[in-house]
């Protein structure tokens, strides 16, 4: 009897480039309380906790709350300007598809902007389910997110795969006993992935289907 076999996929850096919806979204909520710009880099760095997160170094914690309300006041906007697929993504997800996997989003982003992402880039119809850390009590690093979408799915561990960008990413697949292959399109250099020792690390996510063979193996 063939096994129904699942693909997990972060969002940022591994499907979607963000990153000037985020920095634009950053920038104007430091200008709005009074703190200065940040370069892109620093941003890009501190992507991939959330957005409570991505905001809480940088402001006092008394200006968290309205830094949050801000920052997601003007990144409704931003992300439809400021958005774009990976090269190769969409093709990559409807190859997949069309094989016969199950696809689903893992993102620690909030799900009313990965909502957002997902339709506005015309991607929504290859997923058949999507799962963000803010209905959850924590987000990745913790499994919990892989977890859920597992049961949901109703499917053995060694029936899934997680496809991430971030060490974060590997540590949540290492935990939640998923493998789990990073593409190097995110924000964190490949010799700080490789220290968190994934199941495989690819440079784009065109590379995906050749090793599919090897991650089912068995």
């Amino acid at each position: 009897m063939h096994r129904p076999r699942v693909i997990i996929f972060d969002l940022d850096g591994t499907l979607v480039d963000a990153y000037p919806a985020i920095t634009a979204s950053f920038n104007f909520t430091m200008i709005q309380l009074g703190y200065p710009k940040m370069p892109s880099l620093i941003i890009r760095r501190a992507v991939g906790w959330g957005d409570r997160n991505l905001l809480k170094p940088f402001v006092k914690k008394s200006d968290l709350e309205k830094a949050v309300r801000l920052y997601r006041q003007h990144h409704r906007r931003a992300l439809l300007q400021g958005s774009r697929l990976l090269p190769g993504v969409k093709q990559t997800i409807a190859f997949l598809k069309k094989q016969g996997f199950r696809l689903a989003i893992a993102s620690n982003r909030p799900t009313r902007f990965s909502a957002i992402m997902v339709r506005h880039l015309g991607i929504k119809k290859h997923f058949s389910y999507m799962l963000c850390a803010d209905v959850l009590s924590r987000g990745k690093p913790h499994p919990g997110i892989l977890l859920e979408i597992i049961r949901h799915f109703e499917i053995k561990r060694q029936d899934a795969l997680y496809v991430g960008d971030m060490t974060i990413d590997a540590q949540a697949g290492r935990r939640a006993g998923i493998r789990t292959v990073i593409v190097t399109t995110g924000s964190h250099p490949e010799e700080k992935i490789r220290k968190e020792k994934p199941f495989l690390i690819i440079r784009k996510i065109s590379e995906l289907p050749k090793h599919i063979p090897v991650v089912f193996r068995g």
